[in-house]
């Protein structure tokens, strides 16, 4: 039989505790709760990676390495699928009436996630589809580790150094590690506990500009999920090839990841604009305020899914702070609207990024039918 060989991410999603949970709960309503929230974890996975497998209480997915220009952009779709995680478990928990004790014991339940970059082969046998090779064998052998021995953690994101190096990404207060598995060595890993982070963004302050304040807003519809849109808003060489010859150059990034306080420099030839990020949701929103010498405003980007959430619409929600002229606001306002909207093509800038992130769609389906197919030995 002859398949191809790719290479790319692999990413399993762990229910924690679930064994436990079972022993003495009501059948039925413990399988309606794992249920609800598998379909949870499915939901964001699948508006960037290709679900595998479900294996009884985890996910398993993965997503070629090309499909992914900005790795952070994973990191981000697990801190987000573990946030979404525990709200719809406590939610789940707070709204139930019922006094069993696979309801009760609902808040016991947690999530671990195990991410490696590695080889596989899709391999087809009487209409089953499945991955295989040394790698995946890797990801889910990472599922034993002494993690939560080391550090008592019980919610984290276990990544490998292969799979963090490729992601191209090494947050600051990471925990390494060096786990040991027979036939396959020495594998080094890098941990993030999700409950300190899940945490720190629930309690980060929010900044927003409310569509109700705002001096100026454009509102585009793109054909692809949020956290693509979110690749093609903030990933400096894809914002390059949309944002009309400006060069954006990384200058700050806190704890080693784009988010709150990080820092870009946008180069327009002429001047250059200081863009401070001042806060960052992804893939719901992120505010930013850009200034030059003559010029300031603050913008918030809304992303929101449409329909299945194949689709994303998006609001540019802007205040201006500082205008290039000697003008009253009142005056100032509507003169800004009219050049970013006529002279600065701000709105038609915006649009094109959906031309962009349809025509990167149709290569991709292109090159996926024409690529040769080698033999698997």
């Amino acid at each position: 039989m002859s398949s191809q060989t790719q290479h790319g991410y692999f990413v399993l999603a762990d229910i924690s505790g679930y064994t436990s949970y079972l022993a003495g709960v009501e059948l039925d309503h413990a399988h309606e709760i794992l249920t609800d929230l598998l379909e949870t974890i499915v939901g964001k996975f699948k508006t960037m990676l290709t679900i595998a497998k479900l294996e009884g209480d985890a996910v398993f997915a993965y997503t070629p390495g090309a499909a992914l220009t900005r790795g952070e952009t994973l990191l981000e779709l697990i801190e987000t699928t573990y946030v979404a995680f525990c709200d719809r478990r406590d939610s789940s928990h707070r709204r139930t009436t019922c006094t069993c004790a696979a309801c009760q014991n609902m808040p016991n339940l947690d999530l671990k996630f195990f991410v490696h970059f590695g080889d596989y082969i899709i391999q087809e046998i009487s209409g089953i589809r499945e991955l295989v090779g040394s790698d995946v064998n890797l990801a889910h052998r990472l599922m034993k580790n002494h993690i939560a021995e080391a550090t008592g953690w019980k919610a984290y994101a276990l990544f490998t150094e292969r799979g963090l190096e490729q992601l191209g990404v090494r947050p600051t207060e990471m925990h390494v590690q060096t786990e040991t598995y027979e036939h396959l060595g020495d594998v080094p890993t890098l941990s993030l506990d999700l409950h300190a982070r899940r945490a720190e963004l629930l309690n980060a302050r929010r900044e927003v500009i409310e569509p109700k304040d705002a001096d100026y807003i454009v509102t585009c519809e793109y054909p692809a999920p949020p956290p693509v849109v979110w690749e093609w808003l903030t990933e400096p060489r894809r914002r390059e090839l949309w944002a009309h010859g400006v060069k954006f150059s990384p200058v700050a990034r806190p704890r080693g990841r784009m988010g709150t306080g990080a820092v870009n420099h946008c180069d327009h030839g002429k001047s250059t604009t200081v863009e401070t990020f001042l806060d960052w949701r992804p893939f719901d929103y992120f505010t930013a305020r850009s200034e030059d010498d003559s010029t300031a405003m603050v913008e918030t980007f809304y992303l929101e899914p449409i329909g299945d959430g194949s689709r994303t619409r998006a609001r540019d929600v802007i205040k201006f702070q500082k205008f290039p002229f000697p003008l009253p606001r009142r005056l100032a306002v509507p003169l800004m609207r009219f050049m970013m909207k006529n002279l600065m093509k701000y709105e038609d800038m915006w649009n094109g990024i959906g031309l962009f992130i349809a025509d990167e769609q149709a290569k991709r389906q292109r090159a996926a039918a024409s690529e040769p197919v080698e033999e698997a030995s």
